[in-house]
């Protein structure tokens, strides 16, 4: 069995689970991206463990997603096997004060979720719109926290489907990183640690964070959140601005005129007219500092 076969055999063996072909611009914050040959979004253990036997039984490339916010998906796709920690993987509980996240919870219900339990220390989660799997994966953060400071231990899946913990300090953190990038475990869940604090201070807190977000980012146009690392002692938006890029258009694909690390589709930008934008604000910056900016989204499937 190879080719097409395949990916239609692994859609038959997930009823309501895969799902041929499927532009990933539906699956991207971006809203950006060509088909992937096969995206599963299993509703369970039982079909993630299933997913991950036919990936290793017929050997083939998977990409593991989350809420797709801070990918760029090229425009002939991906290939092979896409996999969406969503719905099926949403479970929380709070106890005291941990809270158990399962891969797929949205980070504005876990900010929620400690919210009306008055445990603190997940403020700096709200308005990031990704899930607590990608937050694990990428080291989320803002305003100088990141989720390596919540974040107790993870359960993890490896490709044969068995499950595995390691605590935070094995996960190997640093700036948007963790040695998870590039590693063939998936997410589960995530156990994390807060402190007690009154729920006004937090809602205070959580209010304080979204008008900043607010005034100084383009919440309501698609985006992939930041698009550069900042550089050390100074922040990639700023470098941008002051090289010249705010405002820079290809296509459909613009350098935010609210916050220069950003880049909004205007409607119908390409993967492409993305990359050939960052690629002219790259040029900008190296030629103004000598700087040169370092990607923190991550650019997936087939230019």
């Amino acid at each position: 069995m190879d080719g097409q076969p395949i990916y239609q055999f692994i859609r038959d063996s997930l009823p309501g689970q895969a799902q041929l072909d499927e532009p990933m611009k539906f699956h991207t914050t971006w809203r950006i991206g060509g088909p992937a040959d096969v995206l599963v979004e299993p509703d369970s253990m039982e079909g993630l463990r299933l997913t991950m036997d036919l990936v290793q039984k017929y050997n083939l490339p998977l990409t593991v997603i989350g809420n797709g916010s801070n990918i760029l998906v090229c425009d002939r796709g991906i290939r092979g096997v896409v996999l969406k920690i969503g719905d099926g993987f949403s479970k929380v509980t709070v106890e005291n004060n941990k809270i158990t996240a399962g891969a797929g919870v949205k980070l504005v219900r876990l900010v929620n979720a400690a919210l009306s339990k008055g445990i603190g220390g997940f403020e700096f989660l709200a308005g990031i719109p990704g899930t607590v799997g990608g937050a694990v994966v990428m080291n989320a953060g803002a305003n100088g926290a990141a989720f390596c400071d919540i974040l107790e231990y993870v359960f993890l899946m490896d490709p044969s489907g068995k499950t595995i913990r390691r605590s935070s300090e094995e996960l190997g953190f640093d700036y948007r990183m963790s040695n998870l990038q590039g590693a063939s475990l998936i997410v589960l869940e995530a156990y994390c640690l807060g402190v007690s604090r009154e729920k006004k201070d937090i809602q205070q807190k959580i209010d304080e964070m979204l008008e900043k977000r607010k005034n100084t980012q383009p919440t309501s146009s698609a985006t992939a959140g930041s698009v550069f690392k900042n550089p050390p002692g100074t922040s990639a938006g700023f470098l941008i601005d002051q090289a010249g890029g705010k405002g820079l258009r290809v296509g459909d694909a613009m350098v935010s005129a609210v916050h220069s690390n950003f880049i909004v589709n205007l409607g119908k930008a390409t993967a492409r007219e993305v990359l050939d934008l960052i690629d002219q604000v790259k040029e900008l910056v190296i030629q103004r500092f000598g700087t040169e900016l370092t990607l923190e989204v991550k650019v997936l499937g087939e230019d």
